[in-house]
C-alpha cells in the first residue's frame, strides 16, 4: 500500500516533494557517474592530454589535439627530437599545431626522394616505439613484436637466441632509444639492432619514420649550447644578422671566408660533436691519413693484423669512402678526425679541416633535387618555388608527416582509443596464470559461500537453540574488525598448516561470513512455517527441507550472497598477495597492481575499467535476483 494516496499526489506540495526527491537522486547519480566517465576518458589519454579533464577526449573531435597526440607518438614522446627533425622552436607537444598549407609539389618530390634514395638505416628513426612518459604499449612496438613472432615463432627463448637478447617474456620486449647525432652515438652492430633496422626499413611506412637532421641538431642544440638561446649572441660570433635560429644554415664545407666565430663553431661541431657517419673526407686528406696510420701502427704488418687486411705498404691504404662503424678502423678514424698526438714525436695528426664535408639527409635531398631537375632554376619552375640557392631548399619533413596524418586520422583515433587497453590485455595474457587463478578462486569462494553460510543460517533458524541469539551476536561482532586486522593471524595460521601458496589459503578464511549468516537467518525465519510442516507430514527429511525447499525459496538472497562473495574474492589484493607470494598463484588484482607500478596514469585507468567489467556483467545479468533478495525480506 502506498504511503501517499492518489488524491494527495495531485497536491502541488506533494508534487514539489517528488520533484525534489527525483532531483536529489539524479544529482546523486551524476556524482557517481561523472567520476567514472572521467576515468574512462582518462584511460585513452597520454602525456600530451593527461591534464585535460574533459569527459569526451578532445582528440576524438578536434583534429588539432589528434595531431598533437600523433606527434607525441611519432617522436616517441621526446619533444627535442621533434625540434631537431622539424627545425622548429617547440617546447611541448600540447602547443603544437598542424603546419600551414604546404607546397604540394615539394611534398610530392620529397616522397619520391624517400622511396628512391638509398638512405642508411641510421638516417631514420622509427616512431611509436617508446613511451617514456605515458608508459604504455605503442603501435610500433606491437608491430615489432608481431614481426618477430611471425619470423621466429612465439617461443621467447628462440627469439632471444636469434636476436641476441635476454627478454624474460614478450611483455618485457622493448627497444632502446635511437640516437644517431652525437659523436658517441653510433649505429649499433648487435643482432638486435640489425633486426630493428630491418624492421624499420622494410615494415614501417615513411609516414611513421623520422629523417635525422644534423642541420637541425646544429641549430637547435649545438649553437644554443655554445652561445645561449639568444640569437644576437650567435650573430655577434658569426658576424650575421639572422632574425632567429630558423635562418641559420649549416655549411656543407668549412667556411674559409667566414668570420672566425663561424669557422670555430663549424670546426668544433665537425671534429668533436657530430657523429662520424655524417662526415666525409675528400681525397686531399689521403696523405695525412696515411701518415697518421703509419705513426700510430708503426708497421703495415701491424695495421694488417689489426684491420684484417693485406696491404703491401701504407701507400696502398685507401681513404675510406664512408666512415668505418666498428673495430679498430672506426677507432682510428675517430682519432684522425678529432686529432691524435704521436707520443714519440708530439706531432698532432688530424684531418685537414678543409677536407671535411658534411653528409646529411638535408644535403642528400638537395643534391637529389638538383640532379633530377638539372638546375635551381628548373627546380623553381617545376615546383613553383623561389629558392635563391640550394642551401635554401628545406627538408619538407613536417609537411610530409602532416599530409600522412590527414590521410590516416581515422586509424589514429582508433589506435589511441584502444592502445592502453591493448597494453593491459597483453600484460595479463602473457603474465603468469592471473586470469585462470582468479576464475578458480572466485568460483570456489562463491561455491563455499553458498554452502557454508546457508547451512549455518539454517541451523540457527530451524533449531531454536537457547543460545542462538548469542551465537548470532558473536557472528555480527566479527564485522567490527576490519579485514586488515585479521590478515596477520590468518597468515600465521595458514603458515602453520602449510597452506600458503594454495587455493585453500585464499578460500578457507572467507568461507563463513557473519553478516551473510545474519541475512540468511532473517530470510529463513520469514519462510512460511506451514510449508515445512506439510513437507514433514509427507516424510521429508531435514536435508530435503534444506536443499529442496529452503534453498529453492531463497534464490534472491542467495544471489546477494553470491555477488558479495564474488566481489570480495575478485577484489582481494592484499590478502591474496600475502598468502600467495608465488607468482604462479597470483590473482588478477595482484598482476594489475604490478602493471600499475610500471605504467602511466592512462594505462592504470584502463586497467581499472577492465577490472570493473566482470563485476558489472555479473550484476547486469543477475540484477533481478539481486533486487528481489534486497526487497523481499523488507517487504515481508
Amino acid at each position: 500500500m502506498s504511503i501517499i494516496a492518489k488524491v494527495g499526489r495531485a497536491h502541488w506540495k506533494t508534487r514539489l516533494l517528488f520533484l525534489s526527491m527525483y532531483a536529489f537522486l539524479c544529482a546523486g547519480a551524476a556524482t557517481m557517474v561523472y567520476p567514472f566517465l572521467l576515468m574512462v576518458s582518462g584511460s585513452v589519454k597520454s602525456g600530451v592530454d593527461v591534464g585535460d579533464f574533459a569527459v569526451v577526449p578532445r582528440f576524438l573531435t578536434d583534429d588539432t589535439w589528434l595531431y598533437r597526440k600523433h606527434m607525441e607518438g611519432l617522436f616517441n614522446e621526446r619533444i627535442l627530437n621533434l625540434a631537431i627533425a622539424y627545425d622548429l622552436d617547440a617546447r611541448s607537444f600540447d602547443t603544437l599545431k598542424p603546419p600551414a598549407a604546404a607546397n604540394p609539389n615539394l611534398v610530392r618530390v620529397y616522397a619520391e626522394f624517400l622511396e628512391q634514395a638509398d638512405l642508411p638505416s641510421h638516417a631514420t628513426l622509427a616512431g611509436y616505439m617508446e613511451t617514456p612518459t605515458s608508459r604504455t604499449l605503442p603501435e610500433g612496438l606491437r608491430a615489432f613484436k608481431q614481426w618477430l613472432q611471425a619470423r621466429y615463432g612465439s617461443d621467447i627463448g628462440a627469439v632471444n637466441r636469434a636476436i641476441g637478447a635476454e627478454f624474460v617474456g614478450w611483455n618485457s620486449v622493448s627497444v632502446p632509444p635511437e640516437r644517431y647525432l652525437l659523436r658517441r652515438e653510433k649505429p649499433a652492430g648487435t643482432p638486435f639492432m640489425r633486426h630493428l633496422a630491418e624492421f624499420k626499413t622494410r615494415k614501417r611506412p615513411w609516414g611513421l619514420r623520422i629523417l635525422v637532421s644534423p642541420e637541425g641538431f646544429y641549430k637547435r642544440m649545438f649553437l644554443p649550447a655554445q652561445h645561449g638561446a639568444d640569437i644576437e649572441a650567435v650573430n655577434r660570433a658569426h658576424g650575421s644578422a639572422h632574425d632567429s635560429f630558423d635562418a641559420i644554415r649549416l655549411p656543407r664545407a668549412w667556411p674559409a671566408d667566414a668570420p672566425a666565430g663561424l669557422r670555430a663553431d663549424w670546426e668544433t661541431f665537425a671534429r668533436h660533436t657530430l657523429a662520424l657517419h655524417w662526415l666525409r673526407a675528400d681525397e686531399s686528406a689521403l696523405s695525412s691519413y696515411r701518415a697518421f696510420l703509419e705513426a700510430k701502427h708503426g708497421a703495415v704488418a701491424t695495421l694488417n693484423r689489426r684491420y684484417g687486411t693485406g696491404y703491401a705498404a701504407f701507400e696502398n691504404v685507401p681513404l675510406p669512402a664512408e666512415p668505418p662503424l666498428d673495430g679498430m678502423a672506426a677507432s682510428d678514424w675517430e682519432a684522425f678526425v678529432s686529432g691524435w698526438t704521436d707520443p714519440d714525436s708530439d706531432r698532432l695528426h688530424r684531418i685537414p679541416i678543409s677536407a671535411l664535408r658534411m653528409h646529411s639527409p638535408e644535403l642528400m635531398f638537395r643534391d637529389w633535387l638538383l640532379d633530377r631537375f638539372g638546375s635551381l632554376a628548373n627546380v623553381n619552375t617545376a615546383l613553383n618555388t623561389d629558392f635563391l640557392s640550394g642551401a635554401d631548399i628545406p627538408l619538407p619533413q613536417r609537411e610530409f608527416h602532416a599530409a600522412w596524418f590527414a590521410e590516416n586520422r581515422g586509424g589514429l583515433r582508433r589506435e589511441f582509443v584502444a592502445r592502453n587497453y591493448r597494453a593491459v590485455a597483453e600484460f595479463l595474457l602473457f603474465r603468469g596464470r592471473g586470469i585462470v587463478n582468479t576464475v578458480i578462486y572466485t568460483a570456489l569462494a562463491v561455491l563455499t559461500a553458498l554452502l557454508i553460510n546457508p547451512l549455518a543460517a539454517y541451523a540457527l533458524s530451524r533449531s531454536k537453540m537457547a543460545g542462538a541469539y548469542k551465537i548470532l551476536l558473536f557472528l555480527l561482532c566479527t564485522m567490527a574488525f576490519p579485514p586488515m586486522v585479521t590478515q596477520i593471524p590468518n597468515f600465521l595460521m595458514l603458515r602453520q598448516l602449510g597452506l600458503l601458496n594454495t587455493f585453500a589459503a585464499l578460500v578457507l578464511p572467507g568461507m563463513a561470513n557473519g553478516y551473510s549468516i545474519f541475512l540468511l537467518k532473517s530470510f529463513f525465519d520469514a519462510q512460511p512455517r506451514e510449508l515445512y510442516e506439510s513437507a514433514m507430514l509427507d516424510s521429508a527429511g531435514e536435508w530435503t527441507l534444506f536443499w529442496t525447499m529452503t534453498m529453492s525459496l531463497s534464490k534472491p538472497i542467495l544471489a546477494v550472497i553470491a555477488l558479495s562473495a564474488f566481489a570480495a574474492a575478485y577484489a582481494n589484493f592484499m590478502f591474496a598477495f600475502v598468502v600467495c607470494q608465488d607468482e604462479r598463484m597470483w590473482t588478477l588484482m595482484v598482476w594489475l597492481y604490478q602493471l600499475q607500478q610500471r605504467s602511466g596514469q592512462a594505462v592504470m585507468y584502463a586497467s581499472l575499467v577492465i577490472a570493473a567489467i566482470p563485476t558489472f556483467l555479473v550484476f547486469l545479468f543477475c540484477q533481478n535476483l539481486i533486487m528481489r533478495g534486497i526487497a523481499v525480506p523488507s517487504e515481508k
